[in-house]
């Protein structure tokens, strides 16, 4: 991988890294030959979002992992324009020949029919209905929702349904949807997590260059208790000696906007995420990179990432446990526990389909 000279602005990748797990041929422009051509046709022009729209015959993924809360998802759209540097799928765009890198913020995929598929599968006899979770690998509410919609649509099958749905995101844009969310608030059947990751808007700006800025997502934390939506503040990632700092801060004013409850997540480098984060660093804060990455490797027996289960969301060692005493002590402080969503599916009813409405 090339390391880029200059940062790449408005962009949390700093290059097209292409995935060597499955062969692929390392796609590098030679140095002389690229300035060449910036010679001859001048600077290179900038990188622009390109969406494609994927058809897929099932919307509702399913999964059996041990240590995360839900056993189904959907994700309205693979990659994610909010370019967060640190993201755990960026490695999903390599299944595709795809760079995890610059690929995946500016070459995304739109599900339009996932709102038709969810009510087909909501439909069938032997469904039984179990929370949903909404932005687990990709944002829901990334800018290209305010295109497409296909959020709002799931939302809206949903509420008709009954059928309880978690939401996480690091976008304002949620409260587009709060007439749906109120009214589902209202049937004990959705709650909101919202991601803040530092208070700092500038680095913010390089970490997730076009998600919300950190004040807005908290006002949106605000907005969304105030209608009684049930809230969850997620401190995540902590990136050590660069984020861990705002810790104690943002609980306070989480806790200040109505929220729930509070959650921190420690960083996670997947695959190729990071070699991405290191040389985000590089070009960004060459001078705690070192640090940084000491201290990742401490809470991860010796390695970049500890992919197992369990272990992978508990990370141990010195540097862990003090985060942990920091968080436990800032919710004390501030009144906050942990309270179980409890999200209602006693509620369900399945949709009627075109072919049930003929039989009637």
């Amino acid at each position: 991988m090339r390391k880029s000279e200059v940062p790449q602005r408005g962009r949390g990748a700093q290059s097209a890294l292409v995935p060597q797990r499955f062969g692929l041929a390392d796609r590098q422009v030679d140095g002389d030959w690229r300035d060449a051509m910036e010679l001859l046709d001048g600077t290179p022009p900038k990188l622009r979002t390109q969406v494609t729209e994927e058809h897929p015959k099932s919307i509702l993924s399913f999964n059996q992992s041990p240590d995360i809360a839900f056993d189904r998802s959907i994700n309205a759209y693979r990659g994610c324009e909010h370019g967060c540097v640190y993201c755990f799928a960026r490695p999903t765009h390599a299944y595709h020949d795809l760079s995890p890198g610059l690929d995946f913020e500016t070459k995304l995929f739109a599900k339009p029919d996932a709102a038709r598929l969810l009510r087909e599968t909501l439909a069938r006899p032997k469904y039984r209905p179990k929370p949903i979770a909404m932005g687990t690998n990709t944002d829901p509410y990334q800018p290209i929702e305010n295109r497409y919609g296909i959020t709002r649509q799931v939302l809206e099958v949903c509420l008709e349904t009954r059928h309880p749905v978690t939401i996480t995101t690091k976008s304002d844009r949620v409260l587009n949807d709060l007439d749906l969310l109120e009214e589902m608030a209202r049937h004990s059947l959705v709650a909101v997590a919202i991601s803040v990751t530092s208070l700092d808007p500038v680095l913010s700006g390089k970490l997730e260059p076009r998600a919300a800025s950190p004040a807005k997502r908290l006002a949106a934390l605000g907005t969304l208790a105030a209608a009684g939506v049930p809230t969850h503040c997620s401190i995540a990632p902590v990136i050590p000696a660069m984020t861990d700092e705002f810790l104690e801060e943002i609980v306070a004013r989480a806790a200040g906007k109505g929220v729930d409850s509070c959650g921190w997540i420690p960083l996670r480098l997947p695959h190729e995420v990071a070699p991405l984060f290191r040389e985000w660093l590089a070009v960004h804060y060459p001078d705690r990179a070192g640090k940084v990455m000491s201290i990742v490797q401490s809470m991860r027996n010796g390695r970049d990432n500890d992919p197992n289960f369990f272990s992978r969301l508990k990370p141990k060692g010195v540097w862990a446990e003090l985060f942990r005493t920091r968080f436990r002590l800032a919710c004390r402080r501030n009144g906050l526990e942990k309270p179980a969503f409890a999200l209602r599916t006693d509620a369900f009813r399945q949709p009627q389909t075109g072919r049930q409405l003929q039989l009637l």
